[in-house]
């Protein structure tokens, strides 16, 4: 008998593609409070989508209570740094309340592994409310590992590319609308990897629970400086691009890992890919020696930059 996998944020970019990579394994189920989302979701996935608001815990508990599911990935979130901004409250409800909703529930309910999606805006130093409200998420799962026999994790992503709202999707509908494209910050540097590589490390979590519970997840990847994207992207499609007032909260660089968490940092190899894992309380005895940013990682080259702008991933199944 499969076992069950529920996603939150299941109708969500990457909600739907653990779906599609966990489906042959396990019985999936996907979570979203959107019911039109939840509609497109069922459509191309093919596993079954529920309606589920993490806000509301009674709503979290009917559907563990109907579906039994004895991994939880949580991948439900508010994540764009602007509006968090803007809505705080919002942001709060959902990244930290919701976080804590599904911790509560899932000890509740004697789930074996709970999995939480997080970001390199949670390292420090955090400079926004989103990246707070996920620093909160972490700290919170990984408190929770050892009060019960249920397994907390967290895995920590750079950008997704094409992931929905992302820098990428909007840089598109730009171009292809007006033919310029607008950046905050041709300056700033930010980690790419792709929805497989994110689909992987969730995978990754997942087959190595005893070792993870507890600590939170990352993985080496590269990074790229906005300007050169938008220049191979101008050179490949056309049109041009302009700096445009800069939006509250960014900054010019992201941290995978930061200097704070070196003492707790130590680096493992899963499946050929450097991996890091960070314990937040608990010294290692081979701490890194230094903090990944998007400023000291290695580079995107053109040839990697011009095939994520020409492959996004298809809506279409």
């Amino acid at each position: 008998m499969k076992k069950t996998v529920l996603i939150t944020g299941g109708t969500g970019f990457l909600g739907k593609r653990l779906g599609l990579a966990l489906k042959n394994e396990y019985n999936v189920v996907l979570a979203g409070r959107n019911n039109k989302q939840n509609m497109f979701a069922q459509k191309f996935t093919g596993v079954t989508v529920i309606p589920m608001d993490i806000t509301n815990i009674e709503s979290v508990r009917d559907a563990f209570v109907e579906h039994k599911p004895h991994i939880v990935i949580h991948a439900a979130a508010t994540k764009f740094v602007d509006l968090a901004e803007k809505q705080p409250m919002e942001c709060v409800d959902v990244n930290v309340l919701g976080s804590q909703n599904i911790a509560r529930v899932a000890v509740e309910k004697n789930v074996e592994s709970v999995i939480g999606i997080s970001t390199d805006k949670a390292s420090p130093p955090v400079r926004n409310t989103y990246g707070l409200s996920k620093a909160m998420m972490e700290r919170v799962f990984c408190s929770m590992n050892g009060k019960s026999n249920t397994k907390f994790t967290c895995v920590r992503y750079g950008n997704v590319a094409w992931s929905t709202g992302s820098v990428l999707t909007i840089w598109k509908k730009m171009l292809e609308e007006t033919g310029l494209i607008g950046t905050t910050g041709p300056e700033m540097r930010r980690f790419f990897f792709t929805v497989d590589e994110a689909v992987a490390l969730v995978l990754t979590a997942l087959h190595n629970i005893d070792t993870l519970q507890g600590k939170v997840l990352s993985r080496k990847m590269k990074a790229a400086q906005m300007g050169e994207i938008l220049k191979v992207w101008v050179e490949y499609a056309g049109g041009k691009w302009e700096k445009i007032e800069g939006r509250p909260g960014e900054r010019d660089d992201e941290f995978l890992i930061g200097e704070l968490e070196l003492p707790y940092t130590r680096e493992v190899e899963y499946n050929g890919v450097t991996h890091y894992i960070i314990s937040f309380n608990d010294k290692v005895a081979n701490p890194i020696a230094f903090g990944l940013s998007s400023a000291n990682t290695d580079k995107l080259s053109e040839e990697e930059i011009l095939n994520i702008i020409k492959n996004p991933p298809s809506e279409e199944v």
